[in-house]
């Protein structure tokens, strides 16, 4: 099935780069990546969805990929939000959000703060307001690692990755890695993304050791004003979000389903796709006609 690759305008009209699958009068299904993706971890997920009558709709967050880097450095969860809102207002119906990890966090902040009613569902995929510190600091590391020096090759890129997801069948420095990557004159890779998104969130940690409570109380208070339809699916072994964290938001909002995947790590998509892409379909056509309104 063709796609269509565009750009549309974020907040403050910083350039969103985006992948549209499938039929343009479908019900547009908004796919926000996690921190340090691109666009094209969905790849084989738009394809179910295309299929299934939906419209996905797949962006390099602000700063990923092939989207316009913040002159400011302006990477806060707030400005990931506030990107998902100025899409979301562009289009002619409200689409249904999937956000997985930063995704997911921007996506309960721009539908519980930002803009109430902006959007038609919302999935967390591997999310939570309460997240494991081990967990987030393993993410946080990996990416940290290699942010300076870059790589040699796409090859030693490739062994990185699977030194961090040794659970997986190792893959080479195919065409799917070198969408991560950039080389520069130097003539060596870099990720594909930001150097200042990770700065900013270590320099948080360091000089602010309350910034994340407060992320976290300002994420509960986001998710407690939720009232569209909510999915939450975890990674049965993540080690990001606890069965404990899933519970604390099913509290908050007792009217969400929740669908745990028990072969899953936090990199929920990738480690589980056909699960994945069964769960979220099986939401998506309960709660919503493809080609109709809002059921």
């Amino acid at each position: 099935m063709q796609s269509q690759t565009f750009h549309i305008g974020g907040d403050g009209g910083i350039s969103i780069a985006a992948e549209a699958t499938g039929n343009a009068d479908a019900l547009p299904v908004l796919l926000a990546h996690g921190g340090g993706q691109t666009r094209h971890a969905w790849k084989r997920v738009t394809a179910d969805l295309a299929n299934a009558g939906f419209r996905p709709i797949a962006i390099d967050m602000r700063g990923h990929g092939d989207s316009e880097w913040s002159a400011e450095g302006a990477y806060e969860t707030r400005d990931f939000a506030s990107d998902l809102v100025a899409i979301a207002s562009k289009m002619d119906r409200k689409p249904a959000l999937v956000g997985a990890s930063l995704g997911g966090l921007a996506g309960l902040i721009a539908e519980g703060h930002l803009a109430p009613g902006r959007f038609a569902s919302l999935t967390l995929v591997d999310i939570a307001p309460r997240m494991e510190t081990g967990g987030v600091m393993r993410v946080v590391g990996f990416m940290e690692e290699h942010v300076e020096t870059g790589f040699s090759s796409p090859d030693e890129a490739a062994e990185v990755i699977a030194r961090y997801m040794p659970h997986r069948r190792k893959r080479g420095a195919g065409k799917g890695l070198r969408r991560y990557l950039r080389e520069k004159e130097d003539g060596r890779y870099y990720w594909h993304w930001d150097p200042a998104f990770i700065r900013n969130i270590t320099l948080a940690k360091r000089s602010d050791p309350a910034h994340q409570e407060r992320q976290f109380d300002a994420l509960n208070d986001a998710a407690s004003r939720l009232s569209l339809p909510l999915h939450i699916i975890r990674g049965g072994s993540s080690d990001l979000v606890s069965e404990d964290a899933v519970a604390q938001l099913l509290e908050l909002v007792p009217h969400a389903e929740y669908t745990d995947i028990a072969e899953a790590t936090h990199m929920v998509v990738g480690d589980a796709n056909d699960a994945f892409s069964a769960a979220i379909l099986d939401f998506l056509k309960r709660n919503h006609s493809p080609q109709g309104a809002v059921t």
